[in-house]
């Protein structure tokens, strides 16, 4: 069994570069207090010192053949104090010390997003798996770039889309899988925050679709085991009225989807930004046989029971942190357990790529009022020519379904038919070169 050390890299939610010119690259320090015993071990590095990085870094601590090896964080006291409560060998400022340290096996990003890709292609450039927080980017083309990098360095990259690996949703995952309620026929998901975020968050954050619903998204394909074919959205403005004058997404606090999937699956997603009652987190599967539904999740088990009242003591869980806590810790074990036996990821950069798309195209379709197909995002991004449409054609990066099969410039075009079968909206699909699966 291959024993591996994993360097951790600690940056904060405040500004962050690459290169910390404030910080010179020969400030690395030395913990004293952390003793080397000279055995051969996967050295960690985790980019990131704000909460996420924390979670994560007390988690590594408990995977057996790994160990934190540096940590990084802008503000160099926040790194210095993570180093000292979990016994970091080394800190520093500049995420760079982390990246290109010889004995450092593996990279934890879990720096603001905005510096994701070009830290992931750094890793890969300089021979180290990876574990990047979603997303890679926000844009298509850069989070590409970011996972070319990491297939042609023969790195591992994983992606952090931690609900797979909450206990509730496994478990949903597991019945499916096994027929307990025989064929999917429709899968609802349910997620509304306790509180909306400030307008300083919302701007610029990407929009509820790559923002928020990109967790259930990326939850309908786990839970559906197959690729997406199209998706209608709609969003609206409930809860603070001053982000209407955002652009795009932005500008919604509340938001529906409707996942089409091969052979009829149905998936609904609603989402908000303020729920009443406490951080909502539900599933529910319908099957032929049967139907598997999750609730959320308490602090604890506590009921009362009143003539006017009858139910839980206490309010859900309020804070993302604190609900998937335990789902954080499982998928950091996992990464480590891949990189101490050399197996797969279970969670692949590919995955952060599919999860993208479908919030592009969920942000498209609300703007558009219509359909939009995954294909249809795919290949107006990247298919300009001929050229570049066989070879995205041929290439593993796109699940089958989301590649082009047609000549570029082929236009949208209304199908009247089914603009017919749909009594609320207008509905568009693209020229049967594109067979999307809609009936």
């Amino acid at each position: 069994m291959k024993v591996l050390s994993l360097a951790i890299v600690l940056a904060s939610a405040s500004a962050f570069t690459v290169q910390n010119p404030g910080f010179p690259r020969s400030s690395v320090v030395v913990n004293d207090a952390v003793a080397n015993d000279g055995a051969k071990e996967i050295k960690v590095g985790v980019i990131g010192a704000g909460r996420i990085g924390l979670v994560h870094l007390e988690a590594i601590t408990k995977a057996p053949g790994v160990v934190p090896y540096i940590i990084s964080n802008p503000t160099v006291s926040k790194a210095e104090a993570a180093a000292k409560t979990y016994n970091v060998p080394k800190f520093t400022a500049d995420a760079m010390d982390v990246i290109t340290d010889p004995e450092v096996d593996a990279v934890w990003i879990c720096s603001p997003s905005q510096f994701h890709a070009e830290q992931i292609k750094a890793c890969a450039a300089n021979g180290k798996d990876i574990f990047c927080e979603k997303p890679i980017a926000t844009e298509l083309s850069e989070t590409v770039e970011a996972i070319n990098a990491c297939n042609e360095a023969g790195v591992k990259l994983m992606i952090g889309l931690q609900r797979r690996f909450d206990d509730n949703f496994r478990r949903v995952k597991q019945a499916l899988d096994n027929k307990e309620v025989g064929d999917t026929i429709m899968i609802k998901l349910c997620s509304r925050d306790p509180a909306p975020p400030p307008f300083q968050y919302v701007k610029g954050g990407g929009g509820i679709f790559a923002d928020m619903a990109v967790h259930d998204l990326d939850m309908s394909r786990f839970l559906a085991g197959d690729d997406p074919i199209e998706i209608l959205a709609v969003g609206s403005c409930h809860i603070d009225k001053s982000i209407e004058v955002l652009d795009g997404s932005e500008k919604f606090d509340t938001a529906t989807c409707l996942v089409r999937y091969p052979g009829g699956v149905q998936a609904m997603v609603d989402v908000c930004r303020q729920s009443s009652y406490g951080y909502d987190q539900r599933a529910e599967v319908l099957g032929n046989k049967g139907m598997i539904q999750t609730d959320n999740v308490y602090p604890n088990t506590a009921r009362i029971y009143k003539n006017d009242f009858t139910g839980n003591a206490d309010m859900p869980y309020d804070f993302f942190l604190s609900r998937y806590n335990e789902a954080y810790v499982t998928e950091t074990i996992a990464f480590c357990e891949s990189l101490v036996n050399d197996t797969p990821v279970p969670c692949t950069g590919e995955d952060g790529l599919v999860a993208l798309i479908m919030a592009i195209a969920a942000d498209k379709s609300a703007e558009e009022n219509r359909w939009v197909t995954f294909r249809e995002i795919v290949e107006q991004v990247y298919c300009s020519s001929p050229t570049e449409c066989e070879l995205l054609a041929q290439s593993d990066l796109f699940p089958e379904g989301f590649k082009p099969v047609s000549k570029p410039g082929d236009l949208l075009v209304p199908d009247v038919d089914k603009q017919k079968k749909q009594e609320g909206g207008l509905m568009f699909s693209l020229s049967n070169i594109f067979n999307t699966g809609s009936n």
